[in-house]
């Protein structure tokens, strides 16, 4: 089979914003508890967070970390993570079923974010609460001194202001599963006030408002259409969240489910649009996907804790999603619509990052390691910022009853800022037949291969696990260069980073 395409240096989609490849922690599971943080773990720093965990963080790169929900947040009181951990009182998570100490709250996760070298994306809880809370954590967060808010951060050994620049307007407010439930009048309202009072305070923060929470929802898209007609000049970013499932045993329609994602942003991309004529508005709105992973795999098994039937446990093993071969097909794919709608996703938060449907997972006492989905994610992270491109591609293709054809080559070009390297993601969804890529490069000059990695030749059952990475990239073959004309074959069931440099 053969798939031949053009990228021309003229062609750009937008510059990517570095924020696209953040992540996301909840105090859900164990992604806080025996995750970042373990006081007793043989790697424990000063803080009692995992240094093993931090040093992936690290590796991965990642911009900005949501914090702290989800769900979580919309019955959360963030006064109760402040001041002498043996003062701080034990709550009921009735979004996780679970009891949560608070021995991890803002002052704790602040430093673990400066370690990790990431930058914090704070949500507040428009549910259960409202725009007074909002109002005094932004003031608790931000303000050097010399009011109540503050001074109480500075009483509990922080002098200075951390400086968070985006905060979420709460979290999936439409969703009948959250605490504090609204309609998109309700919500749209709450937000314009709460987003108000916070830029009374500084008018350089960045808002996130809710969006839908998934395609699927009744009220999807008039919720965006309503809540952007109250608050478009008050934010910055209207918030998506999507999570990839299998269904039966069919990979074609499994790795085809990003027509859908792509679906979806264009038609919030649509709304935002509609509504910047409607205000006559000079101001752009963005999307932040800022919930997005593969979510399946642990379902069953987390029935009995979120159903009430395992009592109040605190950081009990949930959503440990054990992520396959398969899955790193999926993630590569999702990543690669992000960077072909980069003009308009500007912020992507995989959830989660350590142990909830993650691609770090820890044993409490013992190691840390790498999902098979942490390498499509580390490769964007470390080589896809700089410009997106666009790509015109004629490859073969297959139809699902969702999508009319999916090409079996996915790709996404990036140029990088750093370096000048033209870097190339593919995945090939062909179960069974090599690729010849054939791909006129133009206007990029002289080229040649400064690496290729690949994941390919396993099993789509295949796993990683903490004394074994059995799916990892290793050196690709086969990419020729030759007058700006690019030839490689890309194996079936593969995932693909090309680079190439000057």
């Amino acid at each position: 089979m053969q798939a031949t395409g053009t990228l021309h240096r003229d062609f750009q989609i937008s510059k990517i914003d570095p924020r696209l490849y953040g992540s996301f922690i909840e105090h859900l599971g164990r992604a806080v508890y025996t995750g970042i943080y373990e006081p007793d773990h043989p790697t424990a720093d000063e803080n009692g967070m995992r240094q093993d965990v931090i040093d992936l963080v690290r590796e991965l790169d990642v911009p900005i970390v949501r914090y702290p929900g989800g769900n979580f947040v919309s019955a959360y009181n963030w006064e109760d993570g402040v001041g002498p951990k043996d003062q701080r009182p034990v709550r009921l998570d009735l979004a996780w079923h679970s009891s949560e100490s608070n021995h991890v709250g803002i002052h704790e996760f602040a430093d673990w974010a400066k370690a990790a070298g990431t930058e914090m994306m704070l949500a507040v809880n428009l549910g259960s609460r409202g725009l007074d809370q909002a109002r005094a954590f932004l003031e608790y967060v931000n303000h050097p001194g010399g009011s109540y808010w503050s001074d109480l951060r500075r009483s509990h050994g922080r002098e200075e202001p951390w400086g968070v620049k985006m905060w979420c307007l709460g979290n999936e407010m439409d969703g009948p599963w959250q605490i504090g439930q609204k309609t998109a009048d309700e919500y749209g309202r709450l937000a314009f006030e709460t987003a108000k009072a916070m830029r009374a305070f500084d008018k350089s923060i960045e808002l996130v408002v809710c969006g839908s929470s998934t395609p699927r929802m009744p009220t999807y898209p008039a919720w965006e259409a309503t809540v952007l007609d109250y608050t478009y000049d008050s934010v910055d970013y209207i918030s998506l969240h999507m999570y990839f499932d299998k269904q039966q045993d069919d990979t074609a329609t499994y790795l085809a489910q990003t027509a859908r994602l792509d679906d979806y942003i264009a038609t919030i991309a649509a709304v935002i649009r509609m509504t910047k004529a409607k205000k006559r508005s000079a101001k752009d709105v963005y999307i932040s996907f800022d919930e997005w992973n593969v979510w399946y795999h642990s379902k069953e098994a987390d029935k009995k804790i979120l159903e009430g039937g395992g009592g109040w446990p605190h950081a009990p093993a949930l959503l440990e999603d054990i992520y396959n071969f398969e899955d790193v097909l999926q993630v590569g794919c999702i990543i690669n619509t992000f960077i072909r709608r980069a003009d308009v996703v500007k912020v992507g938060c995989l959830a989660q990052l350590v142990n909830v449907i993650a691609p770090i997972m820890t044993v409490p006492g013992g190691p840390a390691w790498k999902q098979t989905t942490y390498y499509p994610y580390l490769f964007a992270s470390r080589y896809g910022r700089g410009t997106s491109y666009q790509l015109a591609l004629d490859c073969p293709g297959y139809a699902t009853d969702f999508a009319a054809k999916v090409d079996y080559l996915d790709i996404s070009a990036v140029e990088s800022d750093a370096d000048g390297a033209l870097t190339l993601f593919i995945v090939n969804r062909h179960e069974t037949e090599a690729i010849d890529l054939a791909l006129s490069l133009q206007g990029f000059g002289d080229r040649k291969v400064i690496m290729d990695k690949e994941i390919a030749g396993h099993d789509l059952a295949a796993v990683n696990g903490p004394d074994r990475q059995s799916v990892q990239p290793r050196d690709g073959s086969g990419v020729k260069l030759e007058r700006e004309r690019l030839s490689a074959p890309i194996a079936p069931l593969s995932y693909r980073m090309i680079r190439l440099g000057k």
